[in-house]
């Protein structure tokens, strides 16, 4: 079974800054991490690996020093990467990076099976693995908390909801994004870390790609990120201490005065 699993580096949410200048984040000097719910998918890729065989290929686009969390992912043992860097894909919104990762998975012979996480945590969009699923016209399957074959070879997937779970069965080639209830990643073995460290990881680009510059990156983003601000502060606080009886009391007298002063 071919198996590709979709990740992104993103920085570490507790270190991010805003620029109050140029509104946008600052990177310069900030961890990067793969996208924790990535790490879902690609142990989940890798126990369908090890239960149906086949192979488990990682896949990002970002910068260049993407290529660490493509090593990182090696170092959990998958068997291959592929890093998808050019300045054409840069400022991609959800659907150009959907439609690059397509071609890069085109250009790599298909998938029966595409994992992603259910989202990122710096865009949380949750957008890139559905698209991804409508542009290669495959099934697809969100919210995953357990992924199962069955005798006729389609795929089970539980799908966790609000109130519970439903199960939907889809056939292959599929898309399945994950939630983190699903398994429990694994640790990285010492050997595949220093297999890792070696491994060629090829660079693909526009041309490699086959792709019309104006359907990536920027030129073919439908969205564009004019701003990012925090929020305004809202009025002041006041931080009270004593008894909880005390405090109701005090906090019971503070609301009825602030619903008489609203009449």
């Amino acid at each position: 079974m071919k198996i590709i699993v979709c990740i992104k580096q993103v920085p570490e949410t507790q270190d991010v800054r805003l620029d109050p200048v140029t509104h946008t984040l600052k990177r310069e000097g900030i961890k990067s991490i793969i996208n924790p719910f990535d790490l879902y998918a690609l142990e989940e890729g890798l126990r369908v690996k090890e239960s149906q065989g086949g192979t488990v290929t990682v896949l990002t686009m970002g910068p260049p020093q993407a290529e660490d969390a493509l090593r990182e992912a090696l170092g959990f043992g998958a068997d291959g990467a592929v890093l998808l860097s050019d300045r054409a894909f840069a400022g991609a919104d959800t659907w150009a990076t959907a439609l690059t990762l397509a071609g890069a998975i085109k250009k790599l012979g298909g998938a029966d099976l595409i994992f992603t996480g259910k989202q990122a945590i710096d865009g949380d969009t949750a957008q890139v693995g559905p698209m991804l699923a409508a542009i290669m016209n495959i099934s697809f399957a969100s919210w995953a908390r357990k992924v199962s074959f069955n005798a006729a070879g389609k795929v089970e997937v539980e799908r966790l909801l609000d109130h519970g779970y439903d199960a939907v069965e889809v056939e292959l080639p599929a898309l399945i994004s994950v939630v983190k209830e699903i398994n429990e990643p694994r640790l990285p073995s010492f050997k595949a870390k220093l297999r890792a460290k070696k491994e060629p990881i090829p660079v693909w680009g526009l041309a490699d790609l086959g792709l019309n510059p104006e359907e990536v990156g920027l030129a073919g983003s439908f969205t564009q990120v004019v701003k990012v601000f925090p929020p305004p502060a809202r009025g002041t606080s006041e931080t009270w201490e004593g008894s909880p009886s005390d405090l109701a009391a005090r906090l019971w007298q503070r609301l009825r005065e602030m619903s008489k002063a609203a009449v």
